[in-house]
C-alpha cells in the first residue's frame, strides 16, 4: 500500500471549497489530466474518472464510502488500474480560509514491478496533485 497526501491553504470558507470539490464534473477545470463523471453526494454514490490525455489513460471507478460535508469525502477505487482508497478533507483555518488535503492510499499493481514503477511515477503524481490543488486555489480565490 502506498500513500500520497498533499495539502493547500485556500483563502475561502471551507463550505466554498467543499462545493468546488463535490462538484465532480467540474473537477476537470482544476484537476490535471482528469475528467470526472457522476453526481455522488452520499455514501454509495458512484463516480468515474478518466485520467490521461486523449485515448491514452485509464478509467478510475469509485464508490463513495464516507460523506461528511463540508469536511470529508472518502472513495474506494474499484477499477482495474487503481485500487485502494482516496479522499478530500477540508479543514477550517482561523483566518476564515481553509486547508484542502487530497490523499490516496493505493495498492500498486504488478507486485515488485509496481513498487519499482512507483519510484518513477510517484514524484510525478505528487507534482500533479500539487499543481491541481494550486489550480483549485486560483479558481476559488479569483472567483
Amino acid at each position: 500500500m502506498t500513500e500520497l497526501r498533499v495539502s493547500q491553504d485556500i483563502a475561502v470558507p471551507a463550505e466554498r471549497a467543499w462545493e468546488a470539490i463535490a462538484d465532480w464534473e467540474s473537477q476537470g477545470t482544476w484537476m490535471v489530466a482528469t475528467k470526472v463523471r457522476g453526481t455522488a453526494s452520499a455514501v454509495g454514490g458512484r463516480l468515474e474518472g478518466w485520467t490521461g490525455i486523449g485515448p491514452l489513460g485509464f478509467l478510475d471507478t469509485m464508490t463513495v464510502t464516507e460523506w461528511e460535508p463540508p469536511r470529508r469525502c472518502v472513495v474506494e477505487h474499484t477499477g482495474h488500474v487503481v485500487r485502494g482508497t482516496g479522499g478530500f478533507e477540508v479543514a477550517r483555518l482561523g483566518t476564515g480560509g481553509c486547508r484542502v488535503t487530497w490523499w490516496e492510499r493505493v495498492e500498486l499493481p504488478l507486485g515488485v514491478l509496481g513498487k519499482i514503477g512507483w519510484l518513477a511515477i510517484g514524484p510525478t503524481t505528487r507534482l500533479f496533485f500539487k499543481v491541481s490543488l494550486g489550480r483549485l486555489k486560483r479558481v476559488l480565490e479569483t472567483g
